[in-house]
């Protein structure tokens, strides 16, 4: 028996381009079918879940090495309450409002904290942590939330589609959602609306070889409050403190080896 023809395209061509499946049409098609696999709880072979799919498709970032792991260190006897230099300085580099409302993006934000037992009271920034074990990567259902091997965790703003997953398991607050079409961005911080956002430890000032913009802001305001740098290499001064000093994690409970530290609480 002799196979088919194909049905002729109105054009007289057999099966023409034009009537065929896009390779575009085929990946949006294939993620939606995806996506709603997993929304339903269902395995798609046996011992894969939807989150491993969007962690292989995440793109490795270049330059990052897993040799290092950078951090900060925040000495929260340094830090003053009322000062925002920190604030200032990240929402200067990163083209983000200087005076947000209420669902503007914040980087970085000022919180006064109080130990109940005692009654100590400490003001210090809060951002990403940062974390080793990162809650946001673990629910991003497209791998839009991801971490370099270098520690930094990211937003990949190409392939959010705003679910705000990321938000809700985030415990500390760090993540926002860009609500409003941007204007002025500036060029080394790529922002987009309907995507959500976090400190990146100015990733782009990093990868120069440069310090990021919170701790330039600190120490031009003379407090010298945060330290920057390799938590994996002994002879960096991050490591020395961290070494010499008690520091803290904020939520430590939840094992997640944030890459942000505090001294002094």
């Amino acid at each position: 028996m002799k196979p088919e023809s194909p049905t002729p395209c109105a054009c007289g061509k057999n099966a023409c381009d034009e009537t065929r499946p896009q390779p575009e049409q085929n990946s949006r098609r294939n993620f939606l079918g995806i996506a709603a696999a997993g929304m339903a709880g269902i395995m798609l072979a046996p011992g894969v879940r939807l989150i491993e799919i969007a962690q292989a498709a995440t793109p490795a970032a270049a330059g990052a090495s897993p040799k290092v792991r950078w951090g900060m260190l925040i000495d929260s006897s340094k830090c003053t309450p009322g000062c925002n230099a920190c604030v200032v300085g990240c929402q200067t580099e990163n083209g983000l409002p200087t005076q947000p409302g209420p669902t503007d993006t914040q980087y970085i934000r000022k919180i006064d904290i109080k130990e109940v037992r005692t009654g100590k009271t400490a003001s210090l920034p809060m951002m990403c942590q940062h974390c080793a074990e990162p809650p946001c990567v673990d629910v991003c259902p497209t791998g839009a939330s991801f971490k370099r091997a270098d520690g930094i965790v990211l937003v990949d703003k190409h392939t959010c589609i705003g679910c705000r997953y990321c938000m809700m398991a985030c415990p500390y607050k760090a993540r926002s959602f860009v609500h409003e079409p941007l204007t002025h961005q500036k060029p080394d911080v790529p922002r987009g609306v309907g995507t959500v956002e976090s400190c990146t430890m100015c990733v782009h000032r990093v990868d120069r070889g440069e310090q990021p913009a919170c701790m330039v802001a600190c120490a031009a305001a003379g407090y010298n409050a945060i330290v920057f740098g390799d938590l994996n290499d002994p002879a960096s001064e991050i490591s020395k403190r961290v070494a010499q000093f008690s520091t803290k994690q904020i939520r430590e409970d939840l094992k997640l080896n944030t890459g942000v530290r505090y001294q002094g609480l």
